[in-house]
């Protein structure tokens, strides 16, 4: 294992594929599948070889990424058509609060993830306005202001310092000449610590610009993982395709006290792998950054390919890579599988591959993937989500997967799952997996995982409508944020429902809420949007609608209780003149809730988000 390793990998990018390409074949029935292909990425062994490989399949395109194993569905699926009894109540289980603050809403306890809102200590840090703010939680009163570059801001906290992750736009200013042109036209992804050990003094210490775009992170302990994924210049720019500086991405960190600047490339060229076939020459590269000591990266990997979905446990990352067939192949013909990527993240200085596997498919997000007792369980769709209304028939899969002689081998797999639909969420919750699917009904499915290699549908519940995102609320319960639909799948506006899963084989919709005719949350593609507060049994989320009667952009609040359904209790917005800003984020911090937006930072009480207190943030200078 090479220090500054692989830890990588990611997601498949554009997808056209040559005539004649040796990553495609016709099944039987004339669909067309990736090939199969071993298990193990192959490091270059040089920088020499790497230029070479690259310069060989510049003219190859983008290519797609094929299944390391086996190909796709290894195994028989499971049919589900008609559902097994099965165990008795399974519990929730849910990432679990300080007893006076909401951490921010995650998928896996000890993981934490980026946000636009991190708290400590009685203090917040938040971005608003284009600057980060830290905010004394028991006015709210604010302490400091440290305007930040670029756009799209999260924060990983750790003790006193911050790591501030931003995206700068494509033609934005390069971290280096590349050729005879300063100007780049690559993103580039900008990484800041900053010493918050005295709020009201922010500093920053450390930058570190990498050219590529910030596909996601996770931070357990100390230590964060960046992934970033970039398009080699070399591609576009042929002068470049004999000089090492044209294939890897470089990075530039700068030390803010001492002045200093220092350019290099983001890994080194035994540290790059590569499928031993041919998926593209995108750059996948990831950081492993000590946050006791700060940037730059400890350890740093990278993979020839590129990064869409990423999923850690508190030992393990997981970077899948999606594969598709270009869309000049007819629709029939379409057919698509994810293969996974498995990293040792257990030691605090490296990150090391594993193995990788397989699943027919397409992922929809992060919880379509979840480990439990070194078995990885993944949901997946034959049709990709950016088919939107398509008629491609397909189905969707749950399988299990663990590592074998160097391989993510196929333990068991159930198939069959809304026949024609595609996945909306999904939950993993100890060994029960929910799986929502819709076209034009929503059929909630309880997938029982208790025996890994013999995974089992328990139950089925057809409703209007769907759920995007899942959260346990306690007793057996699942509370559903999504969409209202008629009988033929016109959405209809946002809708809550509360499910009863204490028997697998007999899922029930309790109660049924719709918001607003027309109205929308960001729930449904954020989670970090939600909060469940459960001292209280409220959940918090930001909605938006319009009709001619009436207009609202603000957060509504709910109670959820088995016995009294949903009830909606308040509502909060944000306003400044004519303008109402959305509001972002609903947190508690000191038994207290608050409300983010662009605008400010506001009080609200816990009964029913009538404002207490108001914090106007300011905003960054144009």
């Amino acid at each position: 294992m090479l220090r500054r390793a692989p830890l990588i990998l990611a997601l498949g990018v554009s997808l056209s594929i040559p005539a004649g390409s040796p990553a495609v074949e016709a099944d039987a029935a004339g669909k067309q599948r990736p090939r199969a292909a071993k298990a193990q990425l192959e490091p270059f062994r040089s920088c020499t070889a790497l230029v070479r490989y690259a310069r060989r399949n510049v003219r190859r395109g983008p290519g797609i990424f094929p299944p390391p194993v086996g190909g796709i569905a290894p195994l028989p699926p499971r049919r589900i058509d008609s559902p097994s009894s099965g165990p008795g109540p399974m519990p929730l289980s849910a990432p679990g609060a300080e007893a006076d603050q909401s951490p921010t809403n995650v998928q896996e306890q000890g993981v934490d993830e980026p946000d636009v809102v991190k708290a400590a200590g009685g203090r917040i840090f938040a971005v608003a306005g284009g600057q980060l703010h830290a905010i004394d939680a028991g006015g709210p009163r604010l302490l400091g202001s440290l305007p930040l570059e670029g756009y799209a801001h999260e924060l990983l906290l750790h003790g006193k310092r911050l790591l501030v992750m931003s995206q700068h736009g494509a033609g934005g200013v390069g971290i280096e000449p590349a050729s005879s042109q300063a100007y780049s036209p690559d993103p580039v992804t900008r990484l800041t610590e900053v010493d918050v050990s005295d709020p009201a003094r922010m500093t920053v210490i450390r930058t570190q610009r990498v050219r590529g775009l910030f596909v996601s992170a996770r931070l357990t302990g100390a230590i964060a993982r960046v992934v970033v994924t970039s398009t080699p210049r070399a591609s576009t720019e042929p002068e470049l395709r004999s000089r090492l500086r044209g294939w890897l991405a470089h990075t530039t960190v700068a030390n803010r006290l001492t002045g200093r600047k220092r350019t290099r490339p983001a890994t080194r060229c035994r540290a790059v792998r590569r499928a031993q076939v041919y998926s593209g020459l995108d750059m996948l590269t990831v950081l492993t950054i000590d946050m006791d000591k700060g940037l730059p990266e400890v350890d740093s990997d990278a993979v020839m390919t590129g990064a869409e979905i990423v999923y850690a446990s508190p030992r393990r990352l997981y970077v899948a890579t999606q594969r598709w067939i270009a869309q000049s192949v007819p629709e029939q013909n379409l057919h698509g599988g994810t293969t996974i990527h498995e990293f040792d993240a257990s030691d605090s200085g490296e990150t090391t591959y594993h193995a990788s596997g397989s699943v027919p498919g397409f992922l929809l997000n992060q919880w379509a993937m979840s480990e439990r007792g070194g078995v990885l369980r993944v949901a997946s769709s034959e049709a990709p989500t950016w088919l939107g209304g398509s008629e491609l028939e397909g189905q969707s899969f749950v399988t299990t997967l663990a590592r074998r002689d160097g391989r993510l081998a196929q333990l068991g797999q159930v198939g069959g799952l809304g026949r024609g639909e595609r996945i909306y969420s999904v939950r993993f919750i100890d060994d029960v997996g929910y799986v929502v699917t819709f076209r034009q009904v929503d059929p909630l499915y309880t997938v029982d995982l208790s025996a890994p290699a013999e995974p089992k549908v328990r139950g089925e519940l057809k409703i209007r409508g769907y759920s995007a995102y899942l959260h346990p609320v306690g007793g057996d319960l699942l509370l559903g944020v999504g969409q209202d639909a008629t009988e033929a799948g016109q959405l209809l506006g946002t809708q809550l429902s509360l499910f009863d899963v204490s028997d697998l084989a007999r899922p029930r919709r309790l109660h049924q809420r719709t918001v607003r005719p027309g109205s929308s949350s960001d729930v449904e593609y954020d989670h970090h949007a939600f909060l469940w507060w459960a001292p209280t049994k409220l959940a918090v989320m930001p909605v938006q609608y319009a009709t001619e009667q009436d207009y609202f952009t603000g957060a509504l609040g709910f109670r959820v209780e088995r016995s009294s359904g949903i009830g909606e209790v308040g509502s909060a917005s944000h306003k400044a003149g004519d303008y109402i800003a959305p509001i972002q984020r609903s947190f508690v911090v000191g038994g207290r809730l608050f409300t983010l937006s662009d605008l400010g930072l506001e009080e609200n009480d816990l009964a029913d988000l009538s404002e207490k207190a108001w914090l106007e943030l300011p905003a960054a200078s144009p």
